[in-house]
């Protein structure tokens, strides 16, 4: 197995190399902005699972039980639990404990802290967004540059036209629109998956607190699943840093 191992890895990077003299520095660029976004999306994974982003479901019981009117067993569950959904609904309860939901400097204050939260969620998204826009454009640009390369070739050999010649620099002008889209396409799915995670996290966050600081005026006990729903007061709203608009 480490001999098989040891075998393909040279290969690899000796197919690399020559991809990447063929492509020239287009390619060159391109293999940066592969390693970059890579590294970007394993930190966003690590900076997700510790943050638990997806760990929702202690919040939404814990909510239930704060309307129910089990409110230091609602508290007690989100605050010992690891997530920043649950931080946020602890924050709330802490608020309304003290203060009471009519209080506006709680809802500003957990406002600021939801908004913090949530840029600290998106945060280096903005860069895998400009890998998942430039790469494709770079690559088209490779490839004009390699078209007028072969045109130029072409031209300079006059009326013994070898179409070989032509083909060759049309396949490596070609290369760098392949290289450019085999980075983009996977950055721009995992981007988008990575935006849902957090436009998933603020809705849930909204309609929790939500629940929380109204719980007084509605005074029902939702499922858990459905927590948020039928709110009759104004929710907290999230500031949402993250707008990307993605390249047709």
């Amino acid at each position: 197995m480490d001999k098989e191992i040891n075998g393909i890895l040279p290969s690899m990077i000796e197919r690399i190399n020559q991809i990447v003299e063929i492509g020239g520095p287009i390619v060159a660029i391109l293999g940066v902005f592969s390693i970059i976004s890579v590294a970007i999306i394993f930190l966003k994974l690590w900076q997700f699972a510790a943050m638990g982003v997806r760990r929702r479901k202690v919040a939404r019981l814990a909510v239930g039980k704060w309307i129910a009117g089990q409110r230091q067993a609602a508290y007690a569950d989100v605050v010992q639990h690891n997530s920043v959904i649950s931080n946020i609904v602890a924050h709330a309860m802490r608020g309304q404990m003290k203060l009471g939901s009519e209080n506006m400097l709680v809802r500003e204050d957990i406002e600021n802290l939801s908004a913090t939260s949530i840029r600290r969620a998106s945060s280096y998204l903005k860069g895998l967004e400009a890998i998942a826009q430039v790469s494709p454009l770079l690559g088209l640009f490779g490839t004009v540059l390699g078209m007028i390369d072969a045109f130029q070739a072409l031209q300079s050999s006059g009326t013994s036209v070898d179409p070989s010649v032509l083909a060759g620099g049309i396949w490596v002008a070609l290369l760098t629109t392949a290289v450019g889209l085999g980075v983009a396409i996977p950055a721009t799915l995992i981007l988008s998956w990575f935006e849902a995670q957090i436009d998933d996290a603020t809705a849930d966050i909204e309609n929790l607190v939500t629940n929380v600081l109204t719980s007084n005026v509605t005074g029902e006990s939702p499922a858990a699943t459905d927590i948020g729903a039928g709110s009759t007061s104004a929710p907290i709203k999230v500031a949402q840093p993250l707008q990307v608009a993605h390249a047709n």
